[in-house]
């Protein structure tokens, strides 16, 4: 469980992440849904598709930084989670995508460097669940 401050931390860099795709056009479903034994950062969509966010915040690149904590194990969690809230809101016919946002806090103004990587991973989604 995360302690206070790295908590903060996340929320934050939730926040800026979700900030960034609204101006990029997209428009938030949900955030921090939870449901298939795990939670969705946030999910959002843009022209009819579904795209599941894995936000994650770093205060330093110590351990590679924010992309690295999304593992396979991670994505797993991620890709049933996301099967879930298909499979709640009956959007399996709906195309969607997997992205993951890095932001980084910086020591220099704006303070969050938010790097955006779109369908940075593929899962094969079945319907199991």
């Amino acid at each position: 469980m995360k302690r206070g401050s790295a908590r903060r931390t996340g929320r934050r860099g939730e926040r800026a992440a979700l900030w960034f795709l609204r101006l990029k056009g997209f428009h938030l479903r949900h955030r921090n849904w939870r449901g298939g034994g795990g939670e969705l950062d946030l999910v959002m969509s843009r022209r009819h598709e579904i795209i599941f966010v894995e936000v994650k915040t770093r205060s330093s690149q110590l351990f590679g930084g924010a992309t690295a904590a999304v593992t396979r194990e991670k994505q797993a969690h991620i890709v049933h989670a996301a099967a879930a809230y298909l499979s709640r809101f009956d959007l399996w016919d709906a195309p969607c995508r997997f992205d993951v946002i890095s932001v980084e806090k910086t020591r220099r103004f704006p303070f969050w460097k938010v790097t955006h990587f779109v369908n940075a991973f593929q899962p094969d989604l079945g319907r199991r669940l």
